[in-house]
């Protein structure tokens, strides 16, 4: 098993290019299913929950063909059984079961796995579908469905904002009979990539970068060519671990719409950002202060950002509070970042952190895909040698971590 090794205490300077959305390239990928014609995806990030996707997609009857940084989905559905194998890995891979119900009217799809962050039920996505007209039971941790006349259109309203909910009732709505209307939907930019390629698939869509979408259900969708937007997780990743060591990264193709609260909040901390027509340049030239947050759906400051976050908050001055209200089961590297002399108190939902003077280098382990690389953050400022283990969590998620920050100075290596 992989490990990455860390000697820190070097400025990150120079350029970090910014891959295609990992949380939106699986939906989109899963529009594959939507049609008998070909769609290709570019800015394709390499990763490797995209290659649990290919092989997901792959066992339904869809060819995956891969091309550089575009891939093309295609074919007809032959298989409309998602197996436990594959779809314990990452929880999106649960999005086929609406469009396999849209399109094959069947389906028989396992519960989800992916990080262990917390429950997240998939109870709104069942409850729509069922609200669509599909008949849906639970046996032997399998999700059987089936919508012998097609799914309708309906009026569904989300008790809270889902991800995941509204990217799978969109998808199944696209193809459904008659009109659906999703209010309180979510408004993550993932969403609105989403809706312009299913538009781009001759879906009919209205509402984009709403709380309130509507659907008008078509017979068939086509092929199309959909360019996959940059993620703004990595951006805002990149730009913790650039603040903490005191370097000037830019972040080429970084967007910071797309950003929400993140950018105010790194800017309160003293981090200085400036937006650029090709991406966003941060640099810290001052202490960093310490500054609460609270995770909230877009465009509040996003779940995916805590833990890269807290590190940064570990060597700032003073206290900083940070309240996690998406997921219960979010602090999991609060021990390791411990291990490395940083003073957090996670008691619940809230962490407290009290900056120290310095880090050092210690084992630590990473225990899903953003914690991972909190860990990285630490490292590049703590004192003496990390060792990074379970890296392959940070696969999930990011594309040659090790060569993009040592392209900017980092002392980083893999270990076998």
């Amino acid at each position: 098993m992989d490990s990455i090794r860390i000697t820190g205490g070097t400025p990150l300077n120079g350029t970090i290019a910014i891959s295609g959305a990992k949380n939106a390239a699986l939906p989109l990928m899963t529009c594959g299913l939507l049609t008998d014609e070909r769609l290709t995806l570019t800015n394709v990030p390499k990763l490797a929950d995209l290659a649990t996707m290919a092989a997901l997609l792959t066992q339904h009857g869809i060819s995956v063909e891969l091309h550089g940084r575009s891939i093309t989905l295609g074919g007809a559905i032959t298989n409309t059984v998602a197996p436990y194998e594959i779809v314990s890995k990452i929880r999106a891979s649960f999005l086929v079961l609406g469009p396999l119900l849209a399109r094959a009217r069947e389906a028989r799809v396992s519960l989800p796995g992916g990080d262990a962050i917390g429950a997240r039920p998939v109870d709104l996505h069942l409850k729509g579908l069922e609200a669509m007209g599909a008949q849906i039971k639970l046996e032997g941790g399998y999700i059987e469905a089936s919508a012998p006349d097609g799914l309708t259109g309906a009026n569904i309203i989300f008790p809270f904002i889902s991800v995941g909910a509204t990217e799978h009732l969109l998808m199944a709505a696209s193809l459904a009979n008659g009109t659906t209307t999703l209010q309180n939907v979510a408004r993550e930019p993932e969403i609105t990539d989403l809706v312009k390629c299913l538009i781009a698939m001759g879906a009919k869509i209205e509402g984009i970068g709403s709380d309130t979408l509507i659907i008008e259900g078509v017979h068939r969708l086509h092929g199309a060519t959909h360019e996959i937007l940059p993620d703004r997780i990595e951006a805002g990743t990149y730009a913790c671990a650039a603040a903490i060591t005191g370097g000037r990264v830019f972040l080429e193709n970084a967007r910071a719409e797309d950003l929400g609260a993140v950018l105010a909040v790194l800017r309160e901390a003293g981090v200085e950002v400036t937006e650029l027509a090709t991406g966003l340049v941060v640099e810290r030239t001052k202490n960093l202060v310490g500054v609460d947050i609270v995770t909230e759906p877009f465009p509040g400051f996003a779940t995916d950002m805590q833990a890269q976050f807290m590190a940064l908050m570990t060597v700032a001055e003073g206290a900083s509070m940070i309240n996690e209200t998406i997921f219960e089961n979010r602090f999991m590297h609060v021990p390791e970042l411990n291990r490395m002399g940083a003073r957090i108190n996670a008691v619940g939902a809230s962490a407290i952190i009290r900056g120290v003077p310095k880090l050092s280098g210690a084992p630590v382990m990473a225990t899903d895909v953003r914690a991972a690389f909190s860990l990285i953050i630490a490292a590049l400022i703590a004192e003496g040698e990390t060792t990074i283990s379970r890296v392959y969590h940070l696969d999930r998620g990011y594309e040659a971590v090790e060569q993009k920050l040592a392209g900017c100075g980092a002392q980083i290596e893999r270990v076998n």
